[in-house]
């Protein structure tokens, strides 16, 4: 089981990385990705995954809807040694593994394909329906950011996984503002806390707690000093 203080020096180590990963190409979206890096520290330590074999059926399930935080993602693949390290310095380059949005189809350990703001729930809502009917056992994550989840097909995934019963299905909102949502389908609401002051032990516990939806309070450049 890993640690508080090693969950803690992964999270740092993944803030590092997304650094390094954007700093490489000179573009990404650095707000979006730090503000979920204890987040990712604490999923990628925690569900069934294997790096050896990411297509391992039954494995446990992140879809970061946010695409736009891919180079964070990358980071917490790499630290898990899904892949190279060095395919970090890649990131959107002409015949990277590493596109600016995540892609299942190049990216070892990238569950869906993300980008186009709004979608990732209702795939997450798909897997959750498909691992409950093949009984795998299997957990399905899904990062949500505050602007997409205004999208109507949020509500939409929201009200499907309220009516199908998915309590194999967390949802994970960067940001209480969408709390209502959740609400309105009378899905429980635990507020957390994202920034680094905080720790990664309350996120630890929470995100093995019965799955619902869970507004994570962040901060944009959460953990990185700057001027």
């Amino acid at each position: 089981m890993v640690s508080e203080s090693q969950l803690k020096s992964i999270a740092k180590d993944i803030r590092r990385m997304t650094l390094l990963c954007a700093g490489s190409s000179g573009e990404g979206h650095l707000g979006g990705a730090l503000s979920i890096s204890d987040l990712l520290a604490v999923l990628y330590n925690k569900m069934r995954v294997d790096p050896q074999n990411p297509k391992k059926p039954g494995r446990d399930r992140l879809i970061v809807s946010k695409g736009h935080a891919g180079p964070a993602v990358y980071a917490a693949l790499a630290s898990r040694d899904f892949f190279p390290k060095d395919w970090l310095k890649t990131l959107n380059a002409l015949g990277t593994n590493l596109p600016s949005h995540c892609d299942m189809n190049k990216t070892p350990g990238i569950d869906m394909t993300t980008g186009s703001l709004g979608q990732g729930l209702s795939a997450a809502v798909g897997c959750a329906i498909a691992s409950r009917l093949s009984a795998d056992g299997a957990l399905i994550y899904c990062i949500l950011g505050d602007g997409e989840s205004q999208e109507g097909q949020i509500w939409e995934a929201f009200m499907s996984a309220a009516h199908y019963k998915l309590d194999n299905l967390t949802v994970i909102i960067d940001n209480k503002s969408t709390a209502k949502y959740a609400i309105s389908v009378r899905w429980g609401i635990l507020r957390l806390s994202g920034k680094p002051l905080v720790g990664t032990q309350p996120l630890s516990t929470a995100m093995m707690s019965r799955p619902f939806p869970k507004p994570l309070t962040t901060l944009k450049p959460s953990g990185v000093n700057h001027p």
